[in-house]
């Protein structure tokens, strides 16, 4: 018996966790928050449809929240098991779930002291200390090495070219006799050419595959990632104010960082003092320097993530203090703060002040799920609901697309391309009209058998 069962990331961006059941195991692989929309943050409230206790093993494709942010929750309410993950996953992951710990702490105290919380007391989704204790059971394997996380469940990651760290993970069901069931989950899958990454290594034959589908229905612009910012960056400059960017604290951050090192050593914006607001990022800049040796430093071999943020116009700002200084700022600089979708984190600080500024630009970059106010703004609302206040939107909104860490749709289909078909393909981690859109081509021009499950739906595998 092998047995599918989707609880998240199914009709929807985020989530991910998937039960693969076997007759000897039953092993969740990813285990992420629910993010953006009201009723998709309350499943992270919810009960899950299986005990904690009863799991054998989790398995992650990266560190992304949407991907690992639910792992604290998951021990408080009972898992004691073994996590597995990429060294460079392992890493972040710790950092990363700190922040999420934190974030939730703050905002349940924040809505108490302030009153505009619906439930009395407001409470936190899992605190540092659950943390402390998921972190103790997560256990890093370096990709191309077959691992064995419980009974008849072997695992092998591969390069996704999302996020340092970031694997497939190819799977396989072994049996006493006969061949194995092979399936492979895409995970995120990253960009050709992406700056700081390798591109994604080609998917391995599967019987089954579960693939992302966050740009099935659309691509990225022609416009290359350095033209892009050094148009969005010089415009900012010439209205006269800061330009606020949410960035993950983890990826985006060290990327952007970067780019405008390599921009300004080639002369092509202004040195502007730079302010990092997120001490999580400059923590994870580290992990990046150690494992500098799995990043593609094409654009400018001479800067590393590290040594740019010791550039003399890069200021780091560690405590709330110093986070504060950062609204007195006036005039061209640039603002980097978490998180990327804002959701949370000090980013939302930074949108009440410069927000309602016709002279500040505030930069959208990469994915923007539904509910979030990222996508409220990407769709041009005047007005953003921030700490239970409405706040004026009468900034410059800019994106920049090239900036995405998930592959388009042209780059999905490209690495798809050397697949032969799967049995069955599963369309996950995209909305509806993302994962059928996709779904459809592979249908109609390769003729695959492609299904786009629902929240909750289990499938009996071969």
């Amino acid at each position: 018996m092998v047995k599918l069962s989707f609880h998240g990331a199914a009709e929807t961006v985020t989530g991910s966790k998937y039960l693969l059941e076997t007759d000897q195991a039953r092993v969740l692989i990813d285990c992420g928050l629910f993010q953006g929309l009201k009723h998709l943050r309350e499943r992270n409230w919810a009960n899950l449809p299986f005990l904690p206790a009863s799991l054998d093993a989790v398995v992650l494709t990266h560190a992304h929240i949407d991907h690992i942010g639910y792992l604290p929750r998951l021990v408080k309410t009972g898992y004691r098991k073994a996590i597995f993950c990429t060294p460079p996953t392992e890493e972040l992951a710790e950092i990363l779930l700190y922040d999420s710990a934190r974030n939730h702490e703050d905002d349940a105290e924040y809505a108490n002291r302030k009153g505009f919380s619906k439930h009395q007391p407001a409470l936190p989704l899992y605190e540092s200390a659950d943390v402390s204790h998921t972190i103790k059971l997560l256990h890093g394997v370096g990709c191309e090495k077959w691992f064995n996380p419980a009974g008849d469940v072997w695992c092998r990651y591969h390069n996704a070219g999302h996020l340092l760290g970031s694997a497939m993970i190819e799977v396989e069901v072994r049996r006493e006799a006969g061949s194995p069931t092979r399936i492979l989950f895409s995970g995120d899958v990253g960009r050709y050419g992406a700056p700081l990454y390798h591109d994604p290594a080609p998917p391995t034959p599967c019987d089954y595959l579960i693939c992302e589908s966050t740009y099935g229905d659309r691509d990225h612009g022609p416009q290359k990632i350095l033209d892009q910012l050094a148009e969005v960056v010089n415009a900012a400059v010439a209205r006269g104010g800061p330009m606020v960017t949410a960035s993950f604290a983890v990826g985006r951050a060290q990327q952007l960082i970067f780019l405008l090192r390599v921009l300004e050593k080639a002369g092509r914006i202004p040195e502007l003092p730079i302010y990092l607001d997120s001490p999580m990022a400059a923590s994870a800049t580290l992990i990046f320097h150690k494992y500098h040796d799995e990043h593609d430093m094409s654009e400018d071999r001479t800067i590393s993530p590290e040594a740019a943020l010791r550039a003399s116009n890069v200021h780091v700002m560690r405590t709330v203090d110093e986070s504060k200084h950062v609204n007195g700022v006036r005039g061209p600089a640039i603002i980097i703060a978490s998180n990327g979708m804002m959701t949370g984190g000090r980013i939302l600080h930074h949108l009440k002040q410069r927000l309602p500024d016709p002279t500040a630009t505030v930069v959208l970059g990469g994915y923007m799920a539904e509910g979030t106010r990222g996508r409220a703004l990407q769709e041009g609302a005047k007005r953003i609901r921030i700490h239970g206040q409405d706040v004026p939107v009468r900034c410059h909104v800019a994106e920049i697309s090239a900036i995405s860490g998930h592959a388009g749709r042209s780059e999905l289909l490209r690495w798809l391309k050397p697949l032969a078909a799967p049995k069955r393909t599963f369309m996950t981690h995209g909305e509806i009209h993302s994962a059928n859109a996709l779904a459809t081509t592979l249908r109609e021009e390769r003729g695959w058998d492609v299904v786009v499950p629902r929240m909750g739906e289990a499938f009996e595998l071969a």
